[in-house]
This record gives structure tokens, C-alpha cells and sequence, in this order.
């Protein structure tokens, strides 16, 4: 199946973690084999960091490193640039190529 969202896209989380709930963000990266997305701003992990020391005397920074983790692209929608609800998207084909298109004000998403 097709992904219909993008990279820069921005989109609102509908379901998963409480507190992820509600919120917006811009769309970091896209990962289409597992169906997967990264949403600034949303799903914050904690990883916690060693100190390791490569060469040439240099050491990488330790401590806790927060980072945006992977949210299923089926928990979050499409937020239209002009209308700014969230939308489902069609998509229309002509001669100058395939549009996404809202299906609430049908503006072209692009």
C-alpha cells in the first residue's frame, strides 16, 4: 500500500500514548518498509549515552540524550496546509502528474 504522507508533511497523532495524543509536528523522516514515521516533537525517548573514546584523543559526550522515536503511520493523519483539520487524501492524476488532494476543502497538497 501506498504512504501518502511526507517527508515535511505536517500531521497530529490520534491514537497511541496519552500524551502523544492531540499533538502536531512536522515529519522528520519516512520509513516505507515498516510503514513507519519520525514526527518532531512526538514520542521522546530517553537514551542513555557511555562515554567512549575513539581516537585521537577525541571522546564522544555522555549522558542522556533525548530523541524523537518511530510512531506506525496508521496513529497519525494528514493536516491540511490551508484548511488545517485533519484529512484523509486522495490522490488526482492529470497530464502534469499525481496531486494529493484534501478531501475536506479539496485544496492540492504539495
Amino acid at each position: 500500500m501506498k504512504v501518502k504522507i511526507r517527508k515535511g508533511d505536517t500531521v497530529e497523532v490520534i491514537s497511541g500514548r496519552l500524551e502523544d495524543k492531540g499533538k502536531r509536528g512536522e515529519v522528520i523522516n519516512v520509513i516505507h518498509d515498516d510503514r513507519r514515521i519520525v514526527v518532531q516533537g512526538v514520542n521522546i525517548r530517553t537514551k542513555h549515552q557511555k562515554q567512549v573514546q575513539t581516537g585521537a584523543n577525541r571522546q564522544m559526550n555522555p549522558g542522556r540524550i533525548q530523541l524523537e522515536a518511530t510512531v506506525d503511520i496508521s496513529n497519525v493523519m494528514l493536516v491540511c496546509p490551508k484548511c488545517s483539520e485533519t484529512t484523509r487524501v486522495s490522490v488526482q492524476r492529470d497530464e502534469t502528474g499525481a496531486h494529493r488532494v484534501c478531501k475536506n476543502c479539496e485544496a492540492t497538497i504539495d
